[in-house]
């Protein structure tokens, strides 16, 4: 299997109109936005898409937008949640035929599978699709921990190319790289451990809070990786406020009033969710205004060639539907706090 996917990859929200039926057209332009802000990828029907709330017609309906709008530009995935080894199976055919670029698979729904069983659904769910597959691992929220060990085991399934790492423990990294070397490419979940991951070899960061702010997620991953750790430092501390919304229950609603507060997206969840009100509602708005306030100036990115020593002075928000951009170097950050 030839897919090494690299980069940031937003597990995006699923837009809803106000009558909670799919709103393709606001789908539509939140992903160019994500393409435009110079994301690697995008993830569908997953946790953050409201993918329990979604019938099989739906997330197959998110799917084809996605395609649409990515244009083979990026490469679209599509999460597969089922409680049955034979609906997995049955859905990435159809994710297949509706143009999945490869599939988000965690472990069996709603039964807490041992180890064994764990493996033999990955094997079996590998074996019904020739595109590429990354494995979730989510133990906290969902109860299934797959291991290194397990991970170490499933190496020799060809279509198992990269891992979704959300155990919340960092170590993770290191652990997979030591028993498994490069075989997988290594994505961290959890957004408030995405540097630490990136600096310990992660190859990409599949991330909520870029579905509000998808230049400065480009932007901490574009640094890290070119090395400039104390230019990245300074914009996740920045972001980190933030990025701690995603590290909760109500992950959907604090995403989309981000998003509706920046412009891109709107706050309609699938019942049983609710948008955020009272207290709880204030608190959040009360961090993301913070963050508003103090949002650092971003330059665009220029090629690699010239990317050493060029300094844009403003920030250049792009909502057209253009070409992803690249960065350049140095950033124009507030000063740090001690």
């Amino acid at each position: 299997m030839e897919a090494r996917w690299s980069g940031v990859f937003p597990a995006v929200t699923t837009k809803f109109a106000e009558d909670h039926q799919l709103d393709h057209d606001a789908m539509r332009r939140h992903f160019r936005a994500q393409i435009s802000a110079g994301v690697h990828g995008l993830v569908v029907g997953g946790s953050l898409g409201e993918s329990s709330s979604l019938s099989t017609e739906e997330k197959l309906a998110v799917l084809r937008v996605g395609v649409e709008v990515s244009a083979g530009r990026v490469p679209v995935l599509c999460g597969v949640a089922e409680g049955a080894t034979r609906d997995a199976c049955r859905f990435v055919e159809r994710g297949a035929a509706a143009g999945a670029d490869g599939f988000m698979l965690l472990p069996p729904m709603l039964y807490l599978s041992d180890r064994r069983e764990t493996l033999r659904y990955l094997r079996t769910v590998a074996g019904a699709t020739d595109r590429p597959l990354m494995i979730y691992n989510n133990p906290l929220s969902y109860g299934v921990d797959v291991t290194p060990e397990m991970f170490a085991e499933l190496a020799d399934e060809s279509t198992i190319v990269a891992i979704k790492e959300s155990s919340g423990d960092v170590r993770r990294i290191t652990d997979l790289w030591n028993l498994t070397g490069d075989r997988y490419q290594i994505f961290c979940g959890v957004d408030d451990l995405a540097l630490e991951a990136l600096v310990m070899g992660a190859a990409g960061w599949l991330a909520g809070l870029v579905c509000a702010f998808p230049e400065e997620t480009v932007a901490i991953y574009e640094l890290a990786k070119a090395g400039r750790l104390e230019e990245a430092r300074a914009l996740y501390r920045w972001f980190a406020p933030l990025l701690h919304l995603d590290v909760s229950t109500k992950l959907v609603q604090n995403i989309k009033l981000a998003e509706a507060m920046v412009g891109l997206g709107n706050e309609f969840v699938r019942p049983p969710r609710l948008p955020l009100e009272g207290a709880e509602r204030e608190r959040v708005e009360n961090i993301i205004e913070a963050a508003l306030a103090a949002r650092p100036r971003l330059p665009v990115l220029a090629s690699t060639e010239e990317s050493e020593g060029t300094m844009m002075a403003a920030r250049d928000v792009q909502d057209e539907e253009d070409a992803p951009r690249p960065l350049s170097f140095p950033y124009d950050f507030p000063s740090e706090q001690p």
